[in-house]
């Protein structure tokens, strides 16, 4: 049996209308936890472009290149601005066309009298992509080499989602456990370094303060693809926590 490894991405968000604040993102959070959780990916990086052609052709080379997958978003509707397709088209260097299964899906979902250009565009993409259907609203996403694309809206990319799986390698699921404290962070800061040197290759441990009923605390967030020393890391904090007497909102 294969020993599964590491696998990463990246997020490449696209769209003018998410960097001037009018559309607020939802699918980095979405799509970071369904691929740990379901398929032991790790997204190591995310990115937020507008709709210019050489700038998604620079992030989609560098980024394919970097990471195992990159998930893109937006971009691939029917207006004039939806340029994603045609710019991995050129990333790649390949060609920029029709692809007759896609064009078929939405010819039929439409009616020939109805499948006007705008409609005809969504079937347009590089011509090696593979399509990722859409239970929603027809217009499917596509795959190209190592890049899945998706459509910005959160519907519809969440009902698009499992139809990923089957172009993707499982890797390492990464564990975590939260300890929240009424405590800052510079309490236990000398404490938390320690523990992190002494782990430093299997475990990644963060503090992220938060302010609640009137009181500040820390939420100590400690992350692994092993369970065993996601625990041994958890022993040592609350060791610390106990003699330093400090207060656990919940473990």
């Amino acid at each position: 049996m294969r020993k599964k490894k590491k696998v990463n991405a990246a997020i490449l968000i696209i769209g003018n209308e998410i960097l001037s604040g009018r559309t607020q993102d939802k699918n980095i959070a979405f799509l970071s936890n369904w691929l740990n959780l379901n398929c032991g990916i790790s997204v190591s990086e995310v990115r937020i472009i507008p709709d210019v052609e050489n700038i998604i052709v620079k992030n989609i080379r560098s980024l394919s290149k970097k990471f195992n997958y990159v998930f893109t978003t937006g971009g691939i509707g029917p207006t004039h601005d939806d340029i994603t397709a045609k710019s991995i088209s050129k990333a790649f260097k390949v060609k920029y066309k029709y692809h007759k299964e896609a064009y078929k899906i939405l010819e039929n979902y439409y009616g020939k009298k109805k499948f006007n250009d705008g409609r005809k565009k969504m079937a347009k993409m590089p011509a090696i992509a593979k399509l990722i259907y859409n239970p929603s609203s027809a217009a499917p996403g596509f795959i190209t080499k190592n890049v899945l694309s998706l459509p910005g809206v959160p519907s519809i990319l969440n009902s698009m989602i499992e139809n990923c799986k089957k172009y993707l390698v499982k890797g390492l699921k990464v564990y975590s456990k939260t300890i929240n404290l009424y405590t800052v962070e510079s309490n236990i800061s000398k404490q938390l370094e320690i523990i992190q040197k002494r782990y430093k290759k299997f475990v990644d441990i963060g503090s992220y303060p938060f302010f609640r009923l009137g009181k500040i605390g820390v939420s100590i967030v400690s992350r692994s693809t092993s369970k065993i020393n996601l625990v041994k890391v958890h022993n040592d904090l609350i060791k610390v926590i106990k003699n330093k007497k400090i207060k656990i909102l919940n473990i």
